[in-house]
C-alpha cells in the first residue's frame, strides 16, 4: 500500500480547484471542506489514495449532483489527442524501431492527467519522451515477453491518453490483447464511451474494471476483470494511478508505463519526478 501524508495535500489541491469552477453556494464548499478532512480521520490508519479519491469524487457530488465533472476536459484532451494521432502514426510508420517508437508515445500521452495539474503541453511531451531517455528501461524484455505472451492485458489511465495507447496497441498487432477502462467516470479517467470516441474498440477488445476508483484494485473490481487478469499471461499498466493499486500486491508479470508525477512516487521507484519508465517490478 503506498500511503503518505503528501498525498494529502494533492487532494486538497485538486478539490479545490473543483471547488472553485463548481457553482455551488459557499456553505457547502465549507461543509465538503470539513468532510474531507472528516474522512481522511476516519481512513488514514489505512490510507488509499485511489479509494480516498472515489469517496471524495462521491461526496463532492453530494453536493453539484454531478458525477462527471471532467467531462468537458475529457473530451478536450480526446480531441486533442486525435488531431495529433495522424502525425504520430507517421512517425511510427517511419520509424527505424517502430515498438520504441510507438512506446515513447504511449508513455508520452501520460502527461494528460487532471488528478496533478489542470493544464498540460502534449506537443512539449512527445518531444521530451523522444529526444530523453527512460530513468527505468526495461523495455527490451517487454519487446521480448510480448512475442511469447498468448495472452495480453493493456490497464488503461487517462482520457486523451488512449489514443496514444491506441497507437502502441495497433503496432503491436497483437492477437490476445484486452484493453481495460473504468466503469464509471472518475477524474479524467477514460471510460468505455470514451473506448468507443477515439477507436479503441476498433483494434482491441475493451472491458471495464467493474469499479470506479482511479487506479485498479483486485479486491473491488468485478468478476470479469480478475478473470482477464488472472489468466493474462502479461499485464502491461498505464500511469501512476495503476502502479498505485498494483505495485507490490500481485505476483502477476506486470510492466508499468508512466510518467513519474510526485515526490512520493519517484522515491518509490528511486527515480525523480518528471522521469518516464518502463519498469517491471521483480519478484
Amino acid at each position: 500500500m503506498i500511503s503518505d501524508y503528501r498525498c494529502f495535500y494533492c487532494f486538497v489541491k485538486a478539490f479545490g480547484k473543483l471547488l472553485d469552477k463548481s457553482a455551488i453556494p459557499a456553505a457547502d464548499k465549507e461543509q465538503f471542506t470539513i468532510d474531507m478532512l472528516a474522512l481522511y480521520q476516519q481512513e488514514r490508519s489505512d490510507f488509499s489514495a485511489p479509494h480516498f479519491s472515489k469517496r471524495l469524487h462521491q461526496k463532492l457530488a453530494e453536493y453539484t449532483l454531478c458525477n462527471d465533472p471532467y467531462m468537458n476536459e475529457k473530451q478536450e484532451s480526446n480531441d486533442k489527442a486525435l488531431a495529433l494521432y495522424g502525425p504520430c502514426r507517421q512517425m511510427v510508420l517511419e520509424a527505424a524501431d517502430p515498438f520504441d517508437k510507438a512506446l515513447r508515445l504511449a508513455i508520452a500521452g501520460n502527461i494528460i492527467d487532471y488528478a496533478v495539474h489542470d493544464q498540460y503541453d502534449i506537443e512539449q511531451s512527445i518531444q521530451n519522451v523522444l529526444n530523453g531517455h527512460f530513468a527505468i528501461d526495461h523495455s527490451p524484455e517487454l519487446k521480448k515477453e510480448l512475442k511469447s505472451a498468448a495472452s495480453v492485458l493493456y490497464l488503461g489511465d487517462n482520457a486523451g491518453e488512449i489514443v496514444f495507447d491506441k497507437l502502441f496497441i495497433e503496432t503491436l498487432m497483437h492477437p490476445g490483447l484486452t484493453y481495460t477502462v473504468r466503469a464509471t467516470p472518475i477524474i479524467n479517467d477514460a471510460t468505455y464511451k470514451d473506448a468507443e470516441y477515439v477507436g479503441m474498440t476498433d483494434v482491441a477488445e475493451v472491458i471495464t474494471t467493474g469499479d470506479g476508483i482511479p487506479s485498479v484494485s483486485l479486491s473491488t473490481c468485478s468478476e470479469e476483470f480478475k478473470s482477464a487478469f488472472e489468466q493474462a499471461d502479461l499485464v502491461i499498466s498505464k500511469g501512476q494511478g495503476n502502479l498505485e493499486g498494483l505495485l507490490g500486491k500481485t505476483s502477476k508479470n506486470i510492466y508499468f508505463l508512466l510518467m513519474v508525477k510526485c515526490n512520493v512516487i519517484a522515491e518509490i521507484l528511486q527515480v525523480r519526478k518528471g522521469d518516464f519508465v518502463v519498469f517491471k517490478e521483480k519478484p
